[in-house]
């Protein structure tokens, strides 16, 4: 005769409606309960704080084993939107070989580092995309990058004829929710990772015709 554990034989019984059902946790009770144990479990460790933890629309909706509704998914796209701050100037690109560095340093925002300031971090976009056609090793949680500008005909970024997607990729870059509200992509400039300089040469690594990623 099969043996069952006074557990086991608990789980059978709630299963099977044979205990009653107030003697289990609403999923809004599991869910607080699960906040409470993550809070618990974590603690401030030099610049990584526990405030972490705090979850905004975007990501409270996205964590979730569905996908939010419609209505929802809209309601972050706009409230992502709102929050991009277009360059100084109007100048969206910098530097193709700054660029290029802070797409290839992983770098920063750890509890090791000693500053969370910006200008202390990469972009590490090599994680996640191919940036160049000499990569061997690269992430594939998002699309490739390889003629990035080039496939999508940016000749000259300062072109008029230009100025949708150079746009659309400077806000990507800042709030990446504004386009896809569950976005895995860092929301780089609304979280403070990187400051308006450093997206300005990530522009130019993805956009500027003499960059690598372009030829």
């Amino acid at each position: 005769m099969k043996k069952y554990t006074l557990h086991t034989l608990a789980a059978i019984l709630a299963s099977a409606g044979l205990i009653g059902c107030a003697a289990l946790p609403s999923p809004a009770e599991l869910d607080a309960q699960a906040i409470a144990m993550q809070k618990a479990s974590f603690r401030d460790e030099g610049i990584a704080t526990v405030k972490r933890l705090d979850q905004d629309l975007g990501q409270k909706a996205c964590s979730s084993d569905q996908a939010p509704a419609d209505a929802v998914a809209k309601q972050i796209e706009a409230e992502a939107l709102a929050t991009i701050r277009w360059p100084a100037g109007g100048q969206y690109l910098g530097d193709w070989k700054e660029g290029e560095k802070l797409a290839q340093n992983g770098r920063g925002m750890t509890w090791t580092d000693k500053s969370a300031a910006p200008s202390a971090n990469g972009a590490s976009c090599y994680n996640c995309h191919q940036i160049g056609k000499q990569e061997v090793s690269f992430g594939n949680i998002g699309p490739s990058l390889y003629n990035y500008g080039k496939l999508r005909g940016v000749k000259n970024p300062a072109d008029p004829a230009s100025a949708a997607i150079v746009q659309y990729t400077w806000g990507k870059l800042w709030n990446s929710k504004a386009y896809s509200a569950c976005s895995n992509m860092p929301r780089f400039g609304h979280a403070g990772l990187l400051e308006e300089a450093q997206i300005r040469h990530v522009m130019a690594l993805l956009l500027d015709p003499t960059s690598p990623v372009n030829q």
